[in-house]
């Protein structure tokens, strides 16, 4: 699956690495585990990582992106990662690189780049590097190993998720045999200040459910900012305090932003992806996000999942 990835590794000196804007573990860890894969197993190349901050994940290592000209794209290779759809690459100068790659373990939206790799039978795209690495048995780094090893381990809700297979087990396994240390990495991921506590114990009393036990969040502009959180931290990380709820099997948060509200929506039995495709997003099957642009259109899309959720009562 990975012959003409190495392959074009191999052909290029410049390799640009991009992902998806508000990386998660899974976007920096591919990202930066990749980048430590080449020059480990390609001395000599030149090898950025660009996009925006890591936000909440800025304790990984190396996860400072590059600053870059756009003449370092001039005969360069461009790879994206853990992206769907090209409105979701964090910098878009890929198009002036001489070539252009796609890893993704996504639902598959829209061709981005000349040469695809897609697999959504992959738990994560560092299940997907990882794969990559073993099958082309090339040399890993303990960064490169803790890197896939952090993106593996969320993007799998810490090997829960049913998309977690005797594959991903193996793969992290192969990781753990190349330095890994559990006990960093977990502490930086679920180690909560009191101050996050409190702010979790207020979203849970936020929780709202339609007739169909649909469970749903909803924060406005204004409560963002008295929260005093993240955007990304309100939207990604609030939406699990949804999860696990008796007798509710879909869930949704809303964030207001100013650039619209964004939604996150999850499931533990439907496929949510189709009502999310509809509003201009995309994502997995049973974990998928878009943005739309006001109130009543995420209203709109609740009373779609509302509606999903009673069709399969």
């Amino acid at each position: 699956m990975f012959e003409k990835l190495y392959a074009l590794i191999r052909s290029y000196n410049r390799i640009i690495i991009h992902r998806h804007y508000f990386p998660d573990g899974d976007a920096l860890g591919s990202q930066i585990g990749l980048k430590h894969i080449i020059l480990e197993n390609f001395p000599g190349k030149e090898v950025y990582v660009v996009g925006d901050p890591a936000g909440r994940y800025a304790f990984m290592e190396d996860s400072v992106m590059d600053k870059i000209s756009d003449d370092i794209y001039r005969g360069a290779l461009a790879i994206i990662l853990d992206t769907s759809a090209k409105k979701l690459i964090a910098d878009d100068r890929y198009p002036l690189a001489a070539e252009t790659a796609r890893v993704d373990h996504h639902i598959f939206c829209e061709t981005i780049a000349a040469h695809e790799i897609t697999d959504t039978g992959f738990e994560s795209c560092c299940g997907l590097i990882t794969e990559f690495a073993r099958e082309c048995h090339l040399r890993l780094s303990p960064l490169a190993a803790k890197s896939l090893f952090t993106g593996m381990v969320t993007d799998s809700g810490r090997f829960r998720y049913d998309s977690t297979s005797a594959r991903t087990f193996a793969l992290a396994a192969f990781l753990m045999e190349n330095g890994v240390d559990t006990n960093d990495i977990y502490l930086n991921l679920y180690a909560n200040d009191y101050e996050q506590m409190k702010l979790k114990a207020q979203y849970v009393l936020k929780i709202n459910f339609t007739e169909n036990k649909v469970a749903y969040i909803y924060t406005t502009k204004e409560e963002l900012a008295a929260a005093g959180g993240d955007t990304f931290g309100i939207s990604r990380g609030m939406v699990g305090c949804m999860a696990d709820i008796k007798g509710t099997d879909i869930w949704v948060n809303f964030t207001e932003t100013e650039k619209g509200v964004l939604c996150e929506l999850r499931s533990s039995r439907f496929n949510v992806n189709p009502i999310a495709v509809k509003y201009g997003g995309g994502g997995h099957a049973k974990a998928s996000g878009a943005t739309v642009k006001d109130r009543e259109e995420a209203m709109r899309m609740l009373d779609d999942l509302n509606t999903l959720a009673g069709e399969n009562k």
